[in-house]
């Protein structure tokens, strides 16, 4: 679209991977296209491949543009606190986003953008005092949640919305079939439209898992971890 002088806006790539960021939060990644997008912004397809290469690269980019709204710890805070912040701040950043975490999930190109995250987390354990081989098995063990996601064991990918609670007689049969996991139910606080199940509150589900991680971490690192020695 023109702009007020009149002349269209300079194509380049920031503006290309915003544009391209915008247009997923507003149609989802399966409708997203590199003919789609250059409609989007007023140009002939061709002109966007001078600034990506191909819709592989593109999504690389738009990747990108997510981790860089994760917000940094504020200098000097303790390790914990800053590892908290940090992946809640990408857990955010997934929530305004929500098409990002399956293009995540599917980049196989760790940019630098990627990458710079990963070694700030990684910074947080080293400057917190963990060893090396500690904070190698921790960021294993953050996984994903490191990006604000996690697989939970009661996701449930083929629910579309909310739907209506099964009648009395299927609960009564579901509980006789499985009793621990009706046990378990009956403890959730009810909110709809969760990633980990009808009646989990997601938020409340992931800082806990976070919390309860870091808290083992903070144990293993107080305690003097050392990789288990090789069999002789």
């Amino acid at each position: 679209m023109p702009g007020p002088t009149g002349r269209r806006p300079r194509l380049n790539r920031d503006r290309v991977l915003h544009a391209a960021v915008a247009l997923a939060d507003e149609v989802g990644l399966e409708a997203l296209s590199m003919r789609r997008l250059a409609a989007e912004l007023d140009v002939v397809p061709m002109a966007l491949y001078k600034h990506v290469a191909d819709k592989e690269a593109l999504l690389d980019g738009m990747v990108d543009v997510v981790v860089g709204e994760i917000e940094p710890p504020a200098p000097g805070v303790e390790w914990r606190d800053a590892v908290r912040g940090r992946v809640l701040s990408a857990r955010r950043a997934l929530l305004r986003h929500p098409w990002a975490r399956r293009a995540l999930e599917t980049r196989t190109t760790r940019t630098a953008a990627v990458l710079d995250q990963m070694d700030a987390t990684a910074a947080a354990f080293l400057t917190g005092g963990f060893s090396a081989e500690l904070t190698h098995h921790v960021m294993h063990a953050l996984g994903s949640r490191m990006w604000g996601f996690t697989q939970e064991l009661f996701d449930d990918p083929a629910a579309q919305g909310p739907a209506a609670p099964p009648d009395p007689a299927t609960m009564r049969a579901m509980a006789e079939r499985y009793p621990h996991i009706a046990a378990i139910a009956l403890t959730t606080t009810h909110e709809d439209g969760t990633v980990v199940g009808r009646g989990c509150d997601d938020q409340a589900e992931f800082e806990f898992a976070l919390d309860l991680m870091l808290d083992g971490f903070a144990r293993l690192h107080e305690q003097g971890w050392r990789p288990p020695q090789p069999a002789v």
